[in-house]
């Protein structure tokens, strides 16, 4: 599939790393996409025998790091036209004006068609004579069974797998069911937005609030109590919650993550212990007990505080 000219345009203008030539650099967006879809990907190539590297690829070249209209307008990461199709559809210009492209459910089924496109096709079929790890095998052989008209399909993708090293994920064995199930439920639920996209830090998973959210609506979308959610945050269940509030989704830990071992906290202006406790992903009591602070001490900015 060749990249439509429209999100063409806006890839070129926010990343400045896929112009013909060009030296490609690394960028925060397609890191964000990388994290939030890469267990999708291994589940796919456990599944169907197509790197993890390849898919993300594909899907961060195709989608623009899946902020192109196809994916906007119809979940549909990977460029994949109608042909046989008997779904929903959508129509952009690409090879040719007004062309028909497949619409999804969410990403996760768009991440499902490209893997069964691949597998039951039979231009392809030599693809999967090569090994998991070649992923410079599939990129060129992607191109020469006709999967982009672009001449320099195979060399992007390429350039993308080593720049964000992600052929590490082709010897994976394993990977996070939690992520792989909610993190490409991202269709639209209304005309204010999508799902809320999922991370993970500190052994926890974690989104983040928008406008007008409440722990009763986020807990319908995650499937999780809302009561649980507030809990686990450390809230009242009817706490209105603000734009940018982090969201954990299982309960914290009593400490950051081993990386802030002898990295104190500085306290900034605006912050509290509850604040900086949701910022490490632990819990606010082991905040208190880890830096001998009673429960109403005042926080001063330029405290240095113990997190792990």
């Amino acid at each position: 599939m060749n990249r439509i000219k429209t999100y063409f345009l806006a890839f070129l203008l926010s990343t400045c790393a896929l112009s013909s030539g060009a030296q490609m650099r690394w960028n925060q967006t397609y890191q964000t996409y990388i994290n939030q879809y890469k267990d999708l990907a291994i589940e796919q190539m456990l599944r169907y025998r197509i790197p993890a590297s390849i898919t993300l690829a594909q899907g961060l070249f195709e989608s623009a790091a899946g902020r192109s209209d196809l994916v906007r307008q119809g979940n549909n990461h990977f460029g994949i036209k109608c042909h046989d199709w008997i779904g929903p559809t959508q129509y952009h210009d690409d090879d040719a004006r007004g062309e028909c492209f497949r619409v999804y459910r969410d990403a996760r089924d768009s991440y499902e068609d490209h893997s069964k496109f691949l597998a039951r096709q039979p231009r392809y079929s030599r693809l999967f004579q090569l090994s998991q790890t070649d992923y410079k095998g599939w990129a060129r052989g992607l191109k020469a069974c006709g999967y982009a008209t672009n001449p320099q399909y195979a060399n992007k993708l390429i350039q993308i797998i080593e720049l964000y090293k992600l052929f590490d994920y082709d010897k994976a064995k394993r990977y996070d069911r939690f992520m792989a199930s909610h993190s490409g439920t991202d269709q639209p639920i209304n005309g204010q937005g999508l799902l809320h996209p999922i991370y993970l830090f500190n052994d926890n998973y974690y989104l983040y609030a928008r406008e007008g959210d409440t722990f009763k609506a986020l807990g319908k979308e995650v499937g999780i109590s809302w009561r649980k959610l507030a809990r686990y945050n450390e809230r009242d269940k009817h706490d209105v919650l603000k734009k940018g509030d982090i969201i954990y989704l299982k309960k914290k830990r009593k400490k950051a993550p081993k990386q802030y071992k002898r990295r104190p906290h500085v306290v900034q202006p605006g912050e509290s212990m509850y604040t900086i406790s949701q910022k490490y992903g632990m819990r606010m009591k082991y905040l208190y007990k880890k830096n001998h602070l009673p429960a109403d001490y005042k926080l001063r900015i330029g405290d240095r505080l113990r997190v792990r």
